[in-house]
């Protein structure tokens, strides 16, 4: 077995807890309807997001005053095209585009060979991607359902077998919960449509979430080729200095892989420095380190802006999302069902929950009302701002 199988191999095992997941549930589904006992349905998924996507639009454009593109398409992908597809949302370099859909499709197969196939004819790339496809990949059994070039795509085996397998679970008489499971099902429908569709009226921020992610990742790439070439005698003197723990010398990639992540700035310097400090300070590049790896300061110096713009985006994309399905959704009957069947929680905790982008879509609508979600997507914040909402009410409004 090579270097590259063993690779390949991990990352597989990485992802053995969401496969074995994703295998049990179809079984199961099979299995409930095989037994001639349970002989309820539920709405298709199709039918079900389709009666729902004009009340979508409208509550959408009530609470925002914007109005979702009437380009905007709904597709049911199958699960190893979903997989794919959120392969397509790893924002890549020009020239990594194929190599990184051809990764993702490998993993999605379990292709052992193929992958280690592909790391064999580009490390670089594989480094730099392989963890994005991992995390995408193993969030699929969760994932309701996502955006991306006009079209919202729903996670067809989550929403098709999720709710008989909650009426099941149940058992006997499954009439007594059915009416509960249905009500909830068409919530978590309702909230996948409308988080969807809202992401379709923020295209500008996801243009410019998508072009810093680019830039992010041609940094990582360059990071990733100047470790592959380091020296054996410079690696095993920064292994040394860094004291990290050691790797047999008989697996060169692996000892160059250690270093590429601890080294990548998401971590290195994230560390000690989170996003929303990132808009002040820069991370203090070890001078001995620095020596050894002179490329270092250049590269980090590279990485800061585009990534502060990935953060301040993504931050309002998500944040503006949130916020108004909290508001939109806040008395629907479905919705409260599906927090408590589904989620395990109820309304008021669900509110409770706040982070930086809904805290400051929340303070920018208390001062502009319906204009600030226009105002947010045409005038996006950067870090600092985000930090300081007044900071931003009085670039807007000065």
């Amino acid at each position: 077995m090579t270097e590259y199988d063993e690779f390949a191999e991990a990352l597989i095992d990485q992802l053995e807890v969401e496969i074995n997941e994703e295998k049990e549930n179809s079984d199961l589904a099979s299995k409930i309807d095989e037994d001639s006992s349970f002989n309820l349905t539920f709405d298709s998924l199709e039918n079900a997001s389709n009666a729902i996507f004009p009340w979508v639009k409208n509550q959408i454009k009530e609470f925002t005053e914007l109005t979702v593109p009437e380009t905007t398409k709904i597709q049911f992908p199958e699960l190893i095209e979903l997989k794919k597809l959120k392969g397509k949302r790893i924002f890549t370099t020009d020239d990594a585009r194929e190599f990184v859909d051809s990764l993702v499709e490998a993993i999605s197969k379990e292709d052992i060979g193929k992958i280690s196939s592909l790391m064999k004819q580009d490390t670089v790339k594989y480094l730099v991607y392989s963890t994005y496809a991992k995390n995408y990949i193993s969030k699929i059994s969760v994932t309701f359902g996502d955006y991306l070039e006009d079209t919202i795509y729903l996670n067809k085996l989550f929403f098709s077998i999720l709710p008989k397998i909650k009426l099941y679970s149940q058992g006997p008489p499954f009439e007594s919960g059915y009416e509960k499971i249905k009500s909830s099902y068409i919530g978590a429908v309702k909230m996948a449509m409308l988080e969807e569709s809202i992401h379709a009226i923020q295209h500008d921020l996801y243009k410019s979430n998508k072009e810093a992610v680019k830039k992010v990742n041609e940094v990582y790439e360059d990071l990733a080729k100047t470790i592959l070439d380091l020296d054996d005698d410079t690696l095993s003197k920064i292994f040394d200095y860094m004291n990290l723990d050691p790797v047999p010398d008989e697996f060169p990639i692996a000892k160059r892989a250690n270093l590429y992540f601890v080294l990548n700035p998401e971590y290195f310097i994230l560390g000690t420095l989170p996003p929303d400090q990132m808009a002040t300070k820069e991370g203090q590049i070890d001078t001995k380190l620095a020596e050894m790896i002179p490329q270092l300061p250049e590269i980090y110096r590279r990485w800061l802006k585009p990534r502060q713009q990935q953060h301040a985006a993504m931050t309002v994309i998500q944040g503006m999302a949130s916020f108004a399905i909290r508001n939109i959704l806040k008395d629907d009957p479905d919705f409260k069902n599906y927090l408590s069947v589904f989620k395990g929680t109820d309304l008021t905790s669900f509110t409770a929950q706040k982070n930086m982008g809904i805290n400051f879509a929340e303070t920018i609508y208390g001062k502009l009302g319906k204009q600030a979600f226009k105002k947010l997507i045409d005038e996006p914040p950067d870090t600092l701002e985000l930090k300081d909402s007044q900071l931003y009410l009085k670039r807007i409004t000065g």
